[in-house]
């Protein structure tokens, strides 16, 4: 299908542009001021002015749902595939948390799948907190390099329920992950779940500086009260994921503006623990509340970091597009708007409200609207 999208703005050349995209299929083919185009089947679409971002990408979503950390009553729902559209979320990575027993890797691929025929980009992480990782095929590496899906291990660090895995296990682990990213042409990242302890990141530091593991084979997360920690980090060369905070949201992004500013540039990335657990904890390490994260806290950030701190929007939307998509190794096609991208477009009204979405050049949303319904979803 051929579509040319007028009326609307995009960041180009250093500014916010009255402009026009043609897409054909699922790529952008053109950004111009003005696009002449004859084509029979041509479909015109107004943008009405609004503002066109590329499509968010959510690396930490828990699309088979979390929790189980009071029984089995407190398990998050899965994902519904409308949640990530009506957020304009258009790329994601599914992973597991503290449950590998009742949710399986298995589970996991298979949703990913899902949402893939829906047609998002979908991708997901083996493992989950244990060590030894729960795989699909009994091997790490054999999950990266021969299932499609599969980008990387998800491990948990400085958390009580996590394995407490030694220094030569991680060492182990993040070798497998590269080897196996390098064979099959993934990322092959150790993506860690960071929790509350005391030793905070220095495993991490203490492997690069004694190995020969790039750093940026790391990809910690969770790391707003872990912030000088995670500056230094960044600054070694390693990318850096800061959890969205809608319960603080004024705080949190004071925090990532000043995580942006201070970081290198291009090596802070925001995700939202969507569909997770949030428990909270006691002193005795007793949960004593639990609620669930929303993938819709991606967009609300972002724009509460221009609203509520004067952040400038393409600087806010630099680590849920382009910093994350250079870290997924999945730049230029994904995080930005350019001819040749893949046609990954948010329309933002002037309020800077998720209007309308585009998925790989397919229409999800349009003013508000589902377009795509998914099975069992009402």
């Amino acid at each position: 299908m051929i579509q040319l999208l007028k009326n609307v703005k995009v960041y180009r050349d250093g500014a916010w542009k009255p402009s026009e995209i043609l897409i054909a299929n699922q790529k952008i083919e053109r950004i111009a001021d003005q696009i002449a185009c004859t084509y029979d089947g041509l479909r015109i679409l107004d943008g009405g002015g609004m503002t066109a971002i590329p499509g968010y990408i959510d690396q930490h979503v828990h699309i088979v749902g979390g929790g189980g950390e009071g029984s089995f009553i407190t398990q998050v729902p899965p994902l519904k595939f409308s949640e990530p559209v009506k957020a304009g979320v258009t790329t994601l990575v599914g992973l597991l948390g503290t449950d590998g027993t009742t949710r399986s890797v298995g589970n996991l691929v298979a949703k990913t799948k899902a949402l893939r025929e829906f047609g998002l980009t979908a991708y997901c992480l083996t493992g989950n907190y244990n060590y030894p990782s729960p795989t699909l095929t009994g091997s790490v590496m054999d999950d990266i390099v021969f299932v499609d899906e599969i980008i990387g291990v998800k491990i948990a660090i400085s958390d009580h329920r996590s394995s407490n895995m030694t220094k030569e296990s991680l060492i182990k682990l993040a070798s497998d992950a590269r080897v196996a990213g390098m064979l099959s042409g993934k990322p092959g990242i150790v993506h860690l779940h960071t929790g509350s302890g005391k030793a905070q990141l220095d495993l991490l530091f203490d492997i690069v500086a004694e190995t020969e593991i790039p750093i940026w084979n790391f990809r910690p997360t969770h790391l707003a009260a872990k912030y000088d920690a995670a500056i230094r980090f960044a600054r070694l060369g390693g990318y850096i994921d800061f959890t969205c905070d809608p319960e603080d949201m004024r705080n949190r992004t004071a925090l990532l503006v000043q995580a942006i500013d201070e970081a290198p540039d291009g090596m802070v990335t925001i995700s939202t623990d969507s569909n997770g657990s949030l428990p909270v904890w006691n002193e005795k390490k007793e949960m004593v509340g639990i609620s669930a994260a929303s993938i819709a806290a991606l967009h609300n950030t972002v724009r509460a970091m221009v609203q509520m701190q004067g952040c400038p929007l393409e600087k806010a939307l630099a680590p849920v597009t382009e910093n994350v998509a250079k870290a997924l190794r999945l730049y230029p096609a994904k995080g930005c708007l350019a001819d040749g991208s893949d046609a990954d477009i948010v329309l933002l009204d002037g309020d800077l409200n998720v209007d309308s979405v585009f998925a790989m050049g397919k229409c999800m949303l349009w003013e508000k609207e589902m377009q795509v319904h998914a099975n069992f979803e009402f």
